[in-house]
């Protein structure tokens, strides 16, 4: 096998690769940032790099489907690499990449326009951010050729069970606030 005659697939695959980390640094600033975990001089500084890690990411994520396009295998049209369960290779699994990359860029760019829709909203909406994220994972999971192999196993998993550590550590810490101040309301 030539890896010339494999180029856009290598492409392809090298940019999904590296919107994986790119996303999933990302998540992982943000949930820092939310769970107070960044001192408050350094705030500002990791929020900047945070959002333009998933900005990186976002185009990352446009590379790794449109390289797709001119791999000489696969022959995708333009509609079903944009369009979920229209394409015959694992369309389960690719068509949750479709899906994690609409939310990712629904949700991360709505930052642009958080002063519009409100703070609040803003915060509820982008608190979905880790479920495009697991998407994202699925999809690498499920869709991608290398997913048997240890050297994309690793960070893959590494990866899974350090951000959902983490998310469930923020989510526990909301619940136990809540019902900490009910208990104390109610006394």
């Amino acid at each position: 096998m030539n890896p010339v005659d494999y180029g856009w697939w290598l492409a392809s695959r090298a940019a999904g690769i590296t919107a994986y980390v790119l996303l999933s640094l990302s998540v992982l600033g943000g949930l820092a940032l939310a769970m107070k975990l960044v001192p408050p001089r350094r705030r500002a500084q990791v929020g900047r790099l945070h959002q333009r890690v998933a900005l990186i990411a976002l185009g990352a994520i446009a590379a790794h489907g449109l390289l797709l396009l001119g791999d000489g295998w696969l022959k995708p049209a333009l509609t079903q690499l944009l369009v979920p369960l229209t394409l015959d290779y694992r369309p389960v699994w690719t068509s949750l990449g479709i899906l994690a990359a609409y939310t990712s860029a629904l949700l991360a760019l709505s930052f642009y326009a958080r002063r519009r829709v409100g703070p609040r909203r803003w915060r509820s909406a982008h608190r979905f951010i880790p479920l495009a994220w697991l998407m994202a994972s699925g999809h690498a999971l499920g869709a991608g050729s290398d997913a048997a192999s240890l050297w994309m196993q690793v960070p893959l998993y590494g990866t899974i069970a350090g951000l959902a550590a983490m998310v469930a550590v923020r989510y526990s810490r909301r619940t136990g606030k809540r019902s900490t101040s009910r208990w104390a309301a109610s006394t």
